[in-house]
C-alpha cells in the first residue's frame, strides 16, 4: 500500500502511513532535537565567553623604544602623559622617570592631579609621589618604571621590560602636597 491509498477498513477516511515512515517526523522528536540543538550551542556560547574572560590580556601599548623629545620640553616638577607608551613622563626636579600608569595593587589607570602635585589612583585610594613613590593606600611599592636612555638630546623610553616601583619608605621625592586632592 502506498502512502496516497486509502485503507479499506479506516472509518475516519485517513491515508495510511507506511510502517517504515512511522515516527520518523514527530512533533516530540522535532521538539526533543530543537532542545538539544540549543543546548550545545548555549554551551560553545558559555565555553567561548568564559575563555574570552579568563585568558590574560596582551598589552595593547607600544612595546619598544620611543623617543619622547628634549629634556627641555619637560618642566621641573611635572608629569606628562605619553599616550604612544600609555605612560607617564616625569620631571621631578632634573630626575626624570618613565612611570606606567597602572597601579602596582591591581592595574587601575592612575592619573596625575595637577591640583595636589601627585598620582592618586581612583579605583583604591594608594597615593604616590611625583617621582612615583608610595606615600599610602593598599598598593605593595611604589609605581613601577620603565628604563630611560638619551640618545644625542632626546629622551627614549624602553617600554619593552617594567622596573619594579620602588619599595615602602622610600621617600626621596616626597613633597608637601600643592593644594586639595582630585580624590576628594
Amino acid at each position: 500500500m502506498t502512502a496516497l491509498e486509502r485503507p479499506t477498513g479506516d472509518p475516519q477516511g485517513g491515508l495510511a502511513v507506511p510502517a517504515n515512515r512511522r515516527g520518523r517526523f514527530s512533533r516530540r522528536r522535532l521538539l526533543r532535537d530543537a532542545w538539544k540543538a540549543g543546548g550545545a550551542l548555549l554551551a560553545a556560547v558559555a565555553g567561548w565567553t568564559s575563555w574570552e574572560l579568563l585568558r590574560p590580556l596582551a598589552d595593547k601599548g607600544a612595546t619598544g623604544r620611543i623617543k619622547l623629545g628634549a629634556m627641555a620640553d619637560y618642566q621641573p616638577g611635572t608629569a606628562t602623559y605619553i599616550r604612544e607608551g600609555r605612560l607617564w613622563l616625569v620631571n621631578a626636579d632634573t630626575h626624570f622617570f618613565a612611570l606606567s600608569q597602572k597601579c602596582p595593587h591591581l592595574g587601575c589607570r592612575v592619573p596625575f592631579c595637577d591640583t595636589s602635585g601627585r598620582f592618586e589612583c581612583p579605583c583604591h585610594g594608594s597615593v604616590y609621589d611625583i617621582g612615583g613613590e608610595w606615600i599610602h593606600g593598599p598598593a605593595p611599592r611604589g609605581m613601577d618604571r620603565y628604563a630611560l636612555s638619551l640618545e644625542g638630546d632626546a629622551i627614549v623610553v624602553d617600554t619593552s621590560k617594567t622596573l619594579d616601583g620602588p619599595d615602602h619608605g622610600a621617600a626621596k621625592f616626597l613633597t608637601p602636597p600643592k593644594g586639595p586632592s582630585c580624590a576628594s
